[in-house]
């Protein structure tokens, strides 16, 4: 058996990581406080690029209407999210409602 590709992934994984894990270890634990203020906004921020336009934006054109059925599931998601703090109650939630407006939405 070819056993390239598997040595591939090693490779590519190992450069990964070098790449970047450098930067930390060059700084060890003294990274500037205003550093590890900003890094504190990354996760936020990256969720946000991910989750907005597929909330805002189902099929290609920016939809703010109740119509939107991803916008009001995610509304409802953010809200028991902020309310509870809980990231599987969220998920679970966040998707039920989902369904439910699929639901509604194909019976109209």
């Amino acid at each position: 058996m070819n056993d390239t590709p598997w040595l591939l992934f090693v490779v590519i994984g190992l450069l990964t990581f070098t790449i970047r894990f450098t930067p930390i270890a060059i700084a060890g634990r003294g990274l500037p406080p205003l550093l590890l203020r900003a890094l504190r906004y990354v996760p936020p921020a990256v969720l946000a690029a991910i989750f907005v336009p597929e909330l805002l934006m189902p099929k290609g054109a920016v939809d703010i209407s109740l119509a939107n059925g991803r916008l009001l599931a995610g509304i409802i998601a953010i809200g028991i999210a902020w309310r509870t703090k809980n990231v599987l109650l969220t998920v679970i939630a966040g998707m039920v409602a989902l369904w439910i407006l699929t639901l509604i939405s194909m019976a109209n």
